[in-house]
């Protein structure tokens, strides 16, 4: 009997022993799966990278410029000042040129609106600029603009409202359908005008109309129904005697490093600290920027400094005292800002401004239109680690190609020839204004990527 309870008590206590050595068993294993690797399962999404097709190159040019308030009966009435001369070249003939209307202009001329088809599924390349000589009671001096896409927001940055200052915001509609177009005006305080500009037509808008008294509005222009082209026509009296004209090209979108080459420097002949200035604007974040300021083939900088910029309210500070020449001027800031410089070859009767505005970054083939005038330079900056080549000759290889070395960290200038239109090419990213100086008369807009093309996207299924 105690033999087969002795059996019975080995057995259970093998069973007992045997079950304990498995659950530990069991649990060692949960322990090692849990801290081993587990093998890893990935998948990159289905994606491909596709180039939309070109639609047709439109652009959009400013026409006549306008003068305000000649009929001192009608003050608000808008003359025909001058008709401007035109300059265009393209890539594959001739674009169709056809007409919108000025109804609120006097004696309105001709606004051009471009078409170059598409063929072949690449947009053609097409340059064309305009120019105006004034030399009239109420306006002189010179300006130009490049003929330009509409878009759906633009900014103007260098607009005033001061004594003897008339500026004019000009909205052209090259579409088929009608434009709502919102202005709103930064500065001492925010507003907003809406204003409809018919398919077809340009209409203008004098700024101290809309600004409320501020006096260095700051302009973000909205369009919804069609895009449209916006211009900021501006002029200045002095007493009683004019003092300078310009046509401003509208920015795109405020921007963290906005390059602005071209600026021209002239001798100071006065005290007057608004002759140089440069203006930059935060639209809704207080942010500080650094200003650095380059001699054309220069690497040093003539100057550097510091700005501290206020949400919503446009800054002007005075240029440093710099040497007579030509300037690129960089900004490097926490957050995205407008930029402009603002510069004036002189002062009193005989003398004109202009506002430089920052340039594009483009890469590959451009076409530059520099219309009739004074003496032009065509200004290359290069802002990358890298040394670029840049090819720039006139459309059709008439008078041969130049190759320009942009060396990194600096510009380069090539003199130009008036009423002629150039490729410029670059295998890597520039940026390229064009300056215009004579006596009395003073011009600079940004060179901008051709019309009409289209980015790789990337799309996923």
């Amino acid at each position: 009997m105690s033999g087969n309870r002795t059996i019975r008590v080995v057995a259970t206590s093998a069973r007992l022993l045997t079950g304990a050595a498995v659950a530990v068993a069991c649990v060692a294993g949960v322990v090692v799966a849990i801290t081993a690797p587990w093998p890893s399962v990935s998948s990159r999404p289905a994606q491909a990278e596709v180039t939309p097709l070109p639609g047709d190159t439109v652009l959009v040019c400013n026409g006549d410029f306008r003068a305000l308030g000649r009929d001192t009966s009608d003050p608000l009435r808008m003359d025909s000042a001058a008709s401007p001369r035109f300059t265009m070249e393209g890539t594959e003939g001739e674009p169709e040129i056809g007409s919108l209307t000025a109804g609120d202009l006097a004696g309105a001329g001709e606004v051009r609106r471009l078409t170059g088809a598409v063929e072949g599924r690449k947009a053609p390349l097409i340059g064309a600029t305009e120019s105006v000589t004034l030399q009239a009671e109420d306006l002189s001096g010179f300006a130009a603009a490049p003929c330009r896409e509409a878009s759906t927001e633009s900014w103007l940055i260098g607009g005033a409202v001061v004594t003897g200052a008339e500026d004019l915001v000009v909205l052209t509609n090259p579409g088929a359908v009608p434009s709502t177009v919102t202005l709103t005006v930064y500065g001492t305080t925010r507003t907003s005008t809406t204003s409809i500009v018919p398919a077809g037509a340009q209409v203008a808008l004098p700024l101290a109309a809309i600004a409320g008294g501020t006096a260095a509005p700051v302009v973000n222009v909205t369009a919804t129904g069609s895009p449209v082209r916006a211009v900021l026509q501006s002029s200045l009296m002095q007493t009683l005697d004019p003092v300078g004209v310009d046509l401003q090209d509208a920015v795109s979108a405020p921007q963290q490093h906005p390059v602005i080459p071209g600026v021209q420097i002239f001798q100071n002949e006065g005290d007057d600290s608004s002759a140089n200035m440069l203006r930059l604007f935060s639209p809704e974040t207080e942010t500080q920027a650094t200003v650095t300021i380059r001699a054309v083939g220069d690497v040093e900088a003539s100057a550097v400094f510091q700005m501290d910029i206020p949400a919503g309210v446009a800054t002007d500070v005075g240029l440093p005292d710099l040497d007579p020449g030509l300037y690129t001027v960089q900004v490097d800031a926490e957050s995205a800002v407008l930029a402009g410089v603002r510069v004036q070859d002189g002062a009193g009767p005989g003398s004109d401004f202009a506002w430089a505005m920052p340039a594009p970054e483009f890469t590959g083939e451009t076409l530059v239109a520099v219309p009739s005038g004074p003496a032009a330079v065509l200004v290359l900056t290069n802002d990358e680690a890298e040394d670029v080549q840049v090819t720039v000759g006139p459309v059709g290889g008439g008078g041969g190609e130049e190759q320009v070395t942009v060396p990194a960290g600096s510009s380069a200038s090539v003199d130009v020839t008036d009423g002629t239109v150039y490729s410029v090419r670059s295998a890597a990213p520039v940026h390229a204004s064009v300056s215009m100086t004579g006596d009395g008369a003073l011009a600079v807009w940004p060179v901008w990527p051709p019309a009409g093309a289209e980015k790789s996207v990337v799309v996923y299924p």
